[in-house]
């Protein structure tokens, strides 16, 4: 009650402005408020994103500054908004729809994937849906199996659709900027515990193509891939490699799952001839399994040994915080992985 009175009125004070390093949830905000700037066509609408300034403070200040007709709250109703965001889109407006929580899509699938991803196709190409939907997920710190949820592998697996997954605050301002002037449907996944993450922020710099995968460490005994969360995590085990078993592993920071950017990984495993995915969700029919299947196709005579693939456990995420943790992978996983991949060492 008391964190509620606290924040409650952050959709009334202003807007982050730009510095050398920023939060990733600073650099959403900033992009929002840029695009609502420039762009009139532009609104935001969910469940808190108005005067509250949304539940992780990426709409902070909007309120204030754009309006309750541009930062609109909405009912619970998450397939109705989105249903409006769909409409909205498809008569000239931009609209970015914030659904609170990833778990919480599933009852919006009808619009993004009845509608949002097919009206393109089915009209021949006389619609667009230039439609962005928010939705922060995965794992937390204990918000239990109903709030818990990661799923790349179900909406990856919608035609018509673009998935972006960014992981650092650079990376989070430029391709929500980019998926804003999409014209097709952009489901943008944020991770909640990423909200938090420091990094270097430069509003200048050229922007990487929005589906670009991006090399985050250069390495030539096999490759990590990574998204979201589990870009530190391989991160961290490739630094242990290094100085326990001096091994140089490469590691790929995928950015988006749709399109994926293939020719990146291809280019990548075809010099180190091993790869392991690392991903925060189950494994069985994971988004990681399409992953491995594609490298395999594609590099199967430059390969030394299978893909492999560190996932999180297959069961519904548990409340208690040890079993938390250990349902998903961490660096020593990851470096336990490596070392059966490439086997005795001279």
């Amino acid at each position: 009650m008391n964190r509620r009175r606290r924040s409650e009125n952050l959709g009334l004070i202003a807007p982050v402005e730009a510095r050398p390093e920023m939060q990733v949830w600073e650099a959403l905000n900033l992009a929002l408020d840029e695009a609502l700037a420039e762009d009139e066509a532009v609104f935001i609408l969910g469940e808190d994103v108005g005067l509250y300034g949304g539940s992780y403070r990426v709409t902070q200040g909007l309120y204030a500054r754009y309006g309750e007709w541009r930062v609109r709250d909405t009912p619970i109703s998450e397939n109705s908004f989105t249903g409006l965001g769909v409409g909205a889109a498809l008569v000239g407006g931009r609209p970015v729809v914030e659904i609170m929580t990833v778990n919480f899509a599933l009852l919006a699938l009808d619009s993004i994937i009845n509608m949002a991803a097919k009206l393109r196709y089915m009209s021949g190409g006389q619609f667009t849906v230039p439609l962005v939907v928010r939705m922060p997920g995965g794992v937390a710190k204990q918000l239990a199996a109903q709030h818990s949820q990661r799923l790349e592998h179900t909406l990856a697996n919608v035609p018509g659709l673009r998935i972006l997954a960014p992981a650092t605050p650079q990376d989070s301002y430029w391709q929500l900027r980019q998926a804003i002037d999409c014209d097709d449907p952009v489901v943008f996944l944020e991770h909640e515990l990423l909200y938090g993450k420091k990094g270097p922020f430069d509003r200048e710099a050229e922007p990487l193509p929005m589906h670009a995968a991006q090399v985050v460490r250069r390495g030539r005994d096999l490759t990590l891939i990574a998204w979201h969360r589990m870009v530190d995590v391989a991160l961290e085990a490739a630094r242990r490699l290094e100085d326990e078993d001096g091994v140089l592993a490469e590691v790929i920071d995928l950015r988006s799952l749709r399109p994926l950017d293939m020719p990146t990984l291809v280019a990548s495993v075809t010099r180190t001839h091993r790869a392991l995915v690392v991903e925060e969700d189950c494994r069985f029919a994971g988004f990681g399994a399409e992953i491995a299947a594609e490298l395999s196709e594609r590099c199967f005579t430059d390969l030394d040994a299978p893909i492999g693939r560190v996932a999180g456990a297959d069961v519904p995420t548990p409340y208690n915080g040890r079993l938390e943790a250990r349902s998903i992978p961490d660096a020593t996983q990851v470096v336990q992985a490596v070392r059966r991949l490439l086997g005795p060492r001279e």
